[in-house]
């Protein structure tokens, strides 16, 4: 089994960091490929980061199906581009954010959510309520850590362990979801500190891959992820022309 796990922004350090951690949790068997554009935001914290990053998304699912993946996973907890990359394939895409969730809500009646700049939580909130888990998620909550910093474990597990435990504790959260794919290393110390899972969205996403593609299922091609219709692009984008 192949998956590729596309990191939307283009930092090589943050990619190989989210490699390690979807590695670390593959089967025997699946290949883990994880890759990032070479055009885009080199990190993710806006909503203009998101619409800029989801072309390069749509590239790299372009480049996963000439390469005969069986599966995506979008590794950005704003989950950019993930309709439209489903569209491009009949493999399974999944985001970490929408990915997160799901496992949250398998574990624990209330969960909370970790993520990095004030400014995300309201995008947190979007997919929260878009993905119907709005109800069960008491709080999204900022550790004012910007992406690329995490990559300083020294400096950034203490700031998001002590977030996570008012999370546990003032929010009465029976899990805790990170938000961000960055904090993939942080999840199996945060959680035995806590004592309640920990869920970061690549692994959890990675897995949940793993069993659709065993499952056999896919991307139904019936109604809006349907392949896009054939038609000429212009200018910067005409290499995504599609013929029909």
């Amino acid at each position: 089994m192949l998956i590729h796990v596309i990191n939307p922004n283009t930092s090589a350090a943050m990619t190989a960091g989210i490699g390690r951690a979807a590695e670390r949790v593959a089967a025997p068997g699946t290949r883990i490929v994880a890759v990032n554009p070479a055009d885009g935001p080199i990190s993710i914290e806006s909503h203009f980061d998101e619409a800029v990053a989801a072309v390069g998304v749509c590239e790299e699912i372009l480049r996963g199906e000439a390469a005969g993946a069986d599966a995506y996973v979008i590794a950005c907890f704003g989950d950019p581009g993930l309709a439209a990359a489903r569209e491009l394939t009949k493999a399974p895409v999944l985001g970490i954010a929408q990915a997160a969730f799901q496992v949250a809500a398998m574990l624990a009646t209330r969960f909370s959510v970790v993520t990095t700049l004030q400014r995300t939580v309201v995008i947190a909130e979007h997919l929260l309520a878009a993905y119907g888990y709005a109800h069960q998620c008491q709080r999204v909550r900022a550790a004012e850590i910007p992406v690329l910093e995490l990559e300083d474990g020294a400096a950034c597990s203490g700031i998001l362990l002590a977030e996570a435990r008012r999370a546990r504790d003032e929010d009465g959260a029976g899990a805790i979801v990170l938000g961000c794919g960055g904090m993939a290393d942080y999840a199996g110390t945060m959680g035995e500190a806590l004592g309640i899972p920990v869920i970061d969205g690549v692994t959890a996403a990675v897995k949940l891959a793993e069993a659709l593609v065993g499952l056999g299922l896919h991307t139904s091609k019936h109604g809006d992820y349907a392949l896009p219709p054939a038609k000429p692009f212009a200018g910067r984008f005409q290499h995504l022309t599609r013929s029909a």
